[in-house]
């Protein structure tokens, strides 16, 4: 069993299903509302909702065009991923983590870097050869996307390097793509240090925080135990020790009252 399915699992037999996500929360079965700071390991760090991503997904949904053939809806991306990263860019999606990161080595072994929103460590960005990403869309959770320079490309072709596993992404998802990479850009700009060091007073005993992502301070070996002593108080960390959980945008403190009141003891 994964440490996903460890967690859904947990979260069932507390709380029911989750029957309604949004923004940083998910609403019961039982009518409980918990605080997820996991936001499936960052696609929901926008939210859980989609946002305009969702509209649009439903609008070219709706058109009809789901095949495998090409569209306009393709540039968008592109265009959305060369503003988010100020350069030019050629696309490759993947259906894991691993695969594109074999692939973005592939193109380039000492230019490939993991996009993370609001890194704590500070990299120009437009100067990554090839770069991997998850698009921040909650319900995309098997799209990987890589991006390189046209030149690392074409010395990649010119060099006979096959680059595998590259799949068709379909209108609707290419449309939600840029849409969700767009709001993202914005996001960038309006969240700041100062809407995530408000919970440092709770948070920072059990997590050293970087901007919104959270580092355990519990042991690795307490790790599942801390994970559960939260679930308990209605929180959703985490299940994974090496994914950071992430700060959540837009709740009040006082989600945390009952992690302050029950400690848990490192």
């Amino acid at each position: 069993m994964s440490n996903i399915e460890y967690l859904a699992k947990e979260i069932n037999s507390r709380y029911g299903n989750i029957k309604r996500a949004r923004n940083c929360f998910l609403y019961t079965a039982r009518g409980v509302r918990l605080t997820d700071m996991y936001q499936e390991g960052g696609r929901a760090i926008l939210g859980w909702g989609g946002g305009s991503a969702f509209t649009m997904f439903k609008n070219v949904m709706n058109r009809g065009i789901t095949g495998s053939f090409s569209t306009d809806y393709e540039k968008q991306s592109v265009r959305a991923v060369q503003t988010l990263f100020d350069s030019c860019r050629e696309l490759f999606y993947f259906n894991s983590y691993e695969s594109a990161l074999k692939a973005a080595v592939q193109f380039s072994a000492a230019g490939t870097t993991v996009y993370k929103p609001w890194n704590p460590v500070y990299i120009e960005w437009k100067e990554q050869e090839s770069i991997v990403f998850a698009p921040a869309l909650p319900w995309s959770q098997s799209i990987y996307i890589v991006a390189v320079k046209p030149a690392v490309v074409q010395k990649a072709l010119e060099d006979g390097k096959l680059i595998s596993s590259n799949q068709n992404i379909p209108a609707p998802l290419h449309a939600a793509i840029a849409r969700s990479i767009y709001d993202l850009i914005a996001a960038l700009s309006e969240r700041q240090e100062k809407h995530w060091f408000i919970y440092d007073k709770i948070l920072t005993k059990y997590w050293e925080r970087k901007g919104p992502y959270l580092f355990p301070k519990v042991a690795k070996e307490k790790y599942s135990d801390f994970m559960l002593h939260c679930l308990n108080l209605g929180i959703v960390i985490s299940p994974d020790y090496s994914v950071p959980s992430i700060v959540p945008f837009g709740a009040d403190t006082g989600v945390f009252t009952a992690l302050k009141n029950n400690p848990f003891e490192l």
